[in-house]
């Protein structure tokens, strides 16, 4: 377990701190030439495109406040879409709408329903800036959203489950799946709540699960016992994140990875600064297989 106390503790059992990953990895092994491959989930998508991997459809994209009075003939075509910022992080700014009231407002997976001003509100929000590394004008993004897949039945809450996983010189060395939960919107992050499930790099199988740092065994919302989750396809999703290797040029990029019930394993976005939760998740650190692969 990792309910470490002193930095010595935390050196012996190979955890990894922000600035051990500044300086020892991120700043060493990614030019920040290649940022924009990732930094901007548009350039990430074209690029993804040209390397012929799975993304998710973009359905259209808002670059400017005037354009905002088109979104409604944009979104006339789709029951479900997310309106995403293209330089957002940690989650935040994405909404994700899954069908249409009665009355024609737009659902949310927790059943709140939208309507067409408070979308136009959103996609506005994400242009000025709101969600945006830096406070930077951004450009609002309008995508397929992911089909729930079988295979995480009962493991997740009114949302997409994803697989980060973090790529070290083309080598996968840490894997953790993101679980939504009531409390994180129905969005697969860790700041906003959700759960964290570390996984068996040869086999895909869970190991151990954390919510807000703290170990848990069943799912907070569906009593599922996460400990039976196994993730399918599994070799073909490692795959896929190592190429991310070979896309972007980076050389510590964080990979995430959505499963699709009906198109499979897809690149939803990557990662420059992966963050370090993911050795919670796996009650592991980063830096023995770091080493390992730096050794080779």
């Amino acid at each position: 377990m990792i309910n470490l106390i002193s930095p010595k503790r935390l050196q012996e059992q190979g955890i990894m701190g922000m600035n051990v990953r500044n300086t020892s990895y991120i700043a060493r092994y990614n030019a920040r030439e290649l940022y924009p491959h990732v930094d901007d989930k548009y350039e990430t998508k074209k690029l993804a495109r040209e390397y012929q991997l799975q993304v998710p459809d973009l359905y259209g994209m808002i670059r400017f406040q005037h354009e905002i009075k088109g979104l409604e003939p944009l979104l006339s075509a789709y029951d479900s879409f997310v309106i995403k910022p293209s330089k957002g992080s940690e989650g935040k700014g994405i909404l994700i709408i899954r069908g249409r009231s009665e009355e024609g407002g737009y659902l949310k997976p927790s059943g709140e329903v939208l309507s067409l001003r408070d979308l136009k509100r959103h996609v506005s929000n994400i242009l000025n800036g709101l969600y945006s590394l830096g406070g930077r004008q951004d450009k609002a993004l309008i995508e397929y959203a992911i089909n729930f897949s079988d295979i995480f039945e009962g493991f997740s809450y009114q949302g997409i489950p994803d697989i980060r996983v973090v790529v070290f010189r083309g080598y996968p060395i840490m894997a953790m799946v993101r679980l939504s939960t009531k409390v994180s919107d129905g969005k697969a992050n860790l700041h906003q709540g959700a759960v964290g499930v570390g996984v068996d790099l040869a086999e895909g199988r869970a190991i151990r699960a954390v919510q807000f740092n703290q170990l848990i065994e069943t799912h907070p919302d569906t009593g599922r016992q996460l400990s039976e989750l196994v993730v399918s396809r599994w070799d073909e999703l490692l795959l896929l994140a190592a190429q991310a290797f070979d896309m972007t040029g980076l050389g510590y990029v964080g990979v995430d990875i959505v499963i699709d019930r009906d198109r499979g394993p897809m690149v939803l976005e990557l990662n420059a600064r992966p963050g370090l939760a993911i050795q919670m998740a796996n009650q592991a650190g980063l830096l023995p297989r770091l080493q390992r692969i730096e050794a080779i």
